[in-house]
């Protein structure tokens, strides 16, 4: 068979029933798997056969609905997670441990700007903030001799900045280091980052992946191209026996799948984040017509866009598809299809004209939560970053009047409708 076109490995990629066998993937809804013989479980705890024997680690629904995400990403192997968070602590502490040291653009989202800022450093792992526009040269000059990743998301949240992905996949593998990209907003839809230069791709599978607001969980993905052997100094955990599994080393016995096999035998053993099987079926489901709906999101935003840049009540916004935006040329280059269903404005006037704009909306809802079906709001700097100083903030590429609007599936018409409603409302005082 020729290779198969994203849309259909959205439907059929990582579950392909057999005679008799359920159409739809199963949910194995269980915690523990049984064996016939003692070695046969003890071979699995070795690491020297595959198997199941304790969902804390890996469950069959789970890692069906994984390897439909690493075919979509167009990677060798990927491992759910509980949550986007745990995903991008996985994906860093698989090679970043105490005394290490590592590179993050600063316009990420909040949770995981908290997460590198101040939870790595209580580990031991310093984290270096850079500008994701900044010069070869201040990008260069954040490197130490203890650097083992760089990081960045393709569309920072809730900035909307789209990551140069192939400059900075240059700039890593020129140290000999991988580049980790979170791909949540534009999904593999709209972007593979394999494909210019990027290793490991996280997600939040909670937003378009599931698409309905209905699971938390994350993902992350292993292209197989990155050579952990020809970096072998930099990553002893991957390169170096473990004690742990009687001195077993992962690039000598799993060759490219060793990242994704250390992350599940060690760190989901240790941790286990594991995401539910139930979710996991969610989150199968949503994957199945993700396609279609990414397309949807997306027209809908190039008007509620369109829209708001014309308003002479609105301050600015920032949408990569505006031929105007600063975003414009990167999102020709990386996402050409079209970005996401996501975009920041920000209205004329002050704190309290904007609170009476948003408090008057009554089709698009004030929640945290962001690519869903629903069309959301939010104000970053009081909720999702209100952990943020000022200059952290600033940093992180978010203006204290920025709101994040998240545009769903409902029809633009309606969209635009409630937004030109609730402007005329927050006029009116």
């Amino acid at each position: 068979m020729t290779k198969q076109k994203i849309g259909t490995l959205c439907v059929h990629a990582g579950y392909q029933p057999g005679k008799g066998e359920p159409r739809q993937m199963p949910i194995i809804q269980s915690t523990t798997f049984k064996y016939n013989t003692s070695d046969e479980m003890g071979r699995l705890f070795d690491l020297e056969d595959s198997g199941y024997f304790y969902t804390r680690l890996q469950n069959p629904t789970n890692d069906m609905v994984a390897a439909r995400i690493a075919a979509l990403e167009g990677g060798v192997a990927a491992m759910l997670t509980s949550s986007g968070q745990a995903a991008n602590f996985f994906a860093c502490f698989n090679i970043c441990e105490a005394g290490g040291h590592m590179i993050s653009t600063a316009s990420i989202y909040g949770g995981t700007y908290n997460l590198f800022g101040t939870t790595f450093k209580k580990m031991g792992i310093d984290v270096t903030f850079v500008d994701q526009d900044a010069s070869d040269e201040e990008i260069e000059a954040a490197f130490r001799p203890n650097t083992k990743l760089v990081f960045g998301e393709t569309l920072s949240n809730p900035g909307v900045r789209v990551l140069d992905i192939e400059r900075w996949a240059k700039i890593a593998h020129s140290h000999g280091l991988p580049l980790i990209v979170d791909n949540t907003f534009p999904t593999p839809i709209n972007c593979r980052p394999f494909e210019w230069g990027a290793d490991i791709v996280t997600h939040s599978t909670t937003k378009y992946m599931d698409g309905q607001g209905v699971h938390v969980g994350g993902c992350v993905v292993d292209s197989g191209n990155f050579d952990w052997e020809a970096n072998a100094d930099k990553f002893p955990g991957l390169c170096t026996p473990d004690p742990s599994y009687h001195g077993l080393t992962y690039t000598k016995s799993f060759g490219k799948l060793a990242y994704i096999t250390k992350a599940t035998s060690q760190l989901m053993r240790d941790f286990g984040c594991i995401q539910a099987p139930q979710n996991a079926f969610y989150l199968g489901l949503g994957l199945q017509t993700l396609e279609v709906r990414v397309k949807r999101h997306v027209e809908n935003a190039r008007k509620v866009a369109a829209y708001l840049a014309g308003n002479e009540l609105v301050k600015w916004v920032h949408f990569s598809e505006l031929e105007g935006d600063s975003q414009h040329e990167l999102q020709l280059k990386y996402l050409p299809g079209g970005s996401c269903g996501v975009m920041a404005f920000a209205v004329k006037g002050d704190r309290a004209f904007a609170n009476r704009f948003m408090d008057a909306l009554k089709l698009i809802t004030i929640e945290t939560h962001v690519a869903d079906c629903h069309t959301c709001i939010l104000h970053p700097a009081s909720h999702t970053h209100r952990q943020l100083t000022d200059q952290q903030l600033q940093e992180a590429g978010v203006d204290p009047d920025l709101m994040r609007l998240s545009i769903g599936l409902e029809d633009a018409e309606d969209i635009i409708a409630d937004i030109d409603n609730a402007l005329k409302v927050a006029c009116e005082g």
